[in-house]
């Protein structure tokens, strides 16, 4: 493996981990309503779930999606109901920090979930393999696993970190409403890119 094989596959899991998506608006969000430990479970799930998804489009499953277009269409379909969910949850939030119960906060389990739902989470595993891992080579696969996992966290922690950074100065509960408004907006025009 090559140094410059290393970095190519380093810059394409930064720039697909980095850019605006759903999780990383879901991250924005919990950084900027949340304790941060609870935004890094959230984080940590979405990791995981990325690179097993990854790891799986590697192995084959795209190929199955590809056979089975009522899958592919049952989890695009799941994906919205999910990304509506999350845009509601936001919606309705009064934007009051003290006192907000934990129990709805997305965690662990959600972000793993909300990156099988996530249309930009298959795009990138499937762009992904097509451009390095390809013809089958499972080192070349567990390699990049290697390399995404850690960019893919760390890109996801800047987005928790941006949104810690506007709850400490988005003190008022009326701007965090409209923070958060404006961020339910954003999820829904993710949904609507899914439904066409």
């Amino acid at each position: 493996m090559s140094i410059t094989l290393s970095l190519s596959m380093a810059s394409f899991a930064l720039a697909a981990s980095i850019s605006p998506g759903p999780v990383n608006l879901v991250s924005l969000s919990s950084g900027s309503r949340r304790q941060m430990r609870t935004g890094l479970a959230f984080v940590s799930g979405a990791t995981l779930g990325f690179i097993a998804l990854f790891i799986a489009t590697g192995l084959g499953l795209h190929g199955v999606l590809v056979a089975l277009p009522e899958l592919a269409a049952l989890l695009r379909w799941g994906g919205v109901l999910f990304l509506l969910y999350l845009s509601w949850q936001l919606l309705i939030s009064s934007g009051e920090l003290p006192g907000e119960s934990l129990t709805n906060a997305p965690g662990f389990w959600a972000g793993a979930l909300m990156q099988w739902l996530n249309p930009k989470a298959w795009l990138a595993s499937a762009s992904g393999i097509s451009a390095y891992a390809s013809g089958g080579d499972t080192q070349l696969l567990w390699l990049f696993a290697a390399i995404y996992a850690p960019i893919c966290w760390v890109s996801l922690c800047c987005w928790l970190y941006a949104g810690a950074w506007l709850q400490a100065h988005i003190r008022k509960p009326e701007r965090l409403k409209w923070l958060n408004r404006s961020l339910a907006l954003l999820l829904l025009i993710s949904c609507a890119a899914l439904i066409q």
